[in-house]
């Protein structure tokens, strides 16, 4: 068994909010984080046929008949049964009532607003962080190899192979996710979208290249790209323009949840083939911010995460904002410190108007500070935040 990190903050909330609702993508491992943090709660799984019948036909009488509180997995099945859940609560009146779970957070999170705003909060697992899998010894120090593995739960709890799992992935959720969520009716262009998509991750997304790659819309790309990060598939990174004037690019930069899913979709299927990969350095730049961004849902930190590039091309790949602070960070996939690595981040220091600190996040083992820049090595990521707090 492998701690969640998520797990200290969920037991936290069990006396404070009436309904707990943990999202993620498909098999980041919600259900047995919920039985793990709540092992007394009797467990209902609406994508068994059996139950999910049950409570369609009589949702009223399935809450009535509750004597203890409960786990409800895939609570998006059965979206109605949201309304009853709030009825139970605001008789009850007791904190940590019902902890729900879902793989889709726009039909779940929409639902919840309607039906439980104010009762529920939310919480957001993804796959293992690389300090989950450092915690529990099951880290990978070759980075490259544990970019290409990538960090879903079922790879480590029963060894099977990343060639064996990601196809399996992607066909099920390309199957089952995406027919219920979208009327798609030609799969495998959605999935030429995926593996175009994939392509360009690290970069500025331009929905009008991608339409006439793909062939289709701009409003399907669009529509395509909110079901990916309904999915927890993909997420946009938005710039960072505040302050900075207006002379800067305004459009995100798109990024996978997962490097191992993104190396699937771009057909590479050993190190040999990564290393030399044209998309190698975006690999390594996905990793880091996407370590990032799980450390931020699972500590439920109050950051906000940009990229900045103006029309001169300085460009700063990562920017924590603080509130009080900006970390400006660029990330190498190198493992040699270069004087360039600090070109950009000279060069911003001129625009700020607030204050600010500049790391360098790269593959080498020196880790010091040269010209008020910090140098760390990808493994020691975790520091960052213990500078933010």
């Amino acid at each position: 068994m492998i701690k969640r990190e998520l797990s200290k903050k969920i037991k936290k909330q069990k006396s404070k909010f009436p309904v707990i609702a943990i999202t993620g993508p498909r098999q980041s491992g919600k259900t047995t984080l919920a039985k793990t943090v709540f092992p007394e709660y009797e467990y209902y799984n609406l994508e068994n046929l059996n139950t999910k019948k049950i409570v369609e036909n009589d949702p009223v009488g399935f809450i009535d008949s509750l004597k203890r509180k409960v786990i409800i997995d895939e609570i998006q099945k059965v979206p109605e049964l949201l309304s009853q859940i709030q009825i139970k609560v605001d008789e009850k009146k007791s904190t940590g009532q019902f902890v729900l779970t879902g793989s889709e957070s726009l039909l779940l999170s929409e639902k919840i607003s309607q039906s439980l705003a104010g009762r529920v909060v939310n919480n957001v697992l993804l796959p293992f962080s690389y300090a989950e899998l450092q915690q529990s010894g099951n880290a990978i120090k070759d980075i490259d190899r544990q970019i290409l593995t990538g960090f879903y739960p079922r790879i480590y709890d029963t060894k099977i192979g990343f060639a064996d799992f990601y196809p399996e992935y992607i066909s099920t959720y390309v199957q089952r996710d995406v027919r219920q969520l979208k009327n798609i009716g030609d799969l495998s262009l959605f999935e030429k979208f995926l593996q175009l998509l994939a392509g360009r991750t690290g970069q500025i997304i331009n929905l009008s290249s991608l339409a006439n790659d793909v062939g289709v819309s701009h409003n399907t790309i669009e529509r395509w790209i909110s079901l990916l990060e309904a999915s927890y598939i993909v997420f946009r990174l938005r710039p960072y323009y505040k302050n900075f004037g207006k002379r800067v690019i305004k459009a995100p930069k798109i990024y996978f949840y997962d490097t191992g899913l993104l190396c699937y979709l771009l057909g590479i299927y050993s190190i040999k083939e990564l290393r030399v990969h044209f998309a190698y350095g975006n690999l390594y730049e996905n990793l880091v911010i996407s370590e990032v961004i799980k450390k931020i849902y699972n500590d439920k930190l109050p950051l906000k995460i940009y990229y900045y590039r103006d029309s001169n091309q300085v460009e700063i790949d990562l920017i924590i904002d603080s509130g009080s602070t900006l970390y400006f960070c660029e990330i190498k996939s190198a493992k040699t410190f270069s004087q360039d690595f600090l070109k950009n981040l000279k060069k911003i220091q001129n625009k700020l108007t607030i204050r600010s600190k500049k790391i360098i996040i790269y593959q080498g083992d020196l880790e010091q500070t040269i010209k008020n820049v910090e140098l760390i090595n990808f493994a020691s990521i975790q520091r960052i935040f213990q500078k933010t707090n």
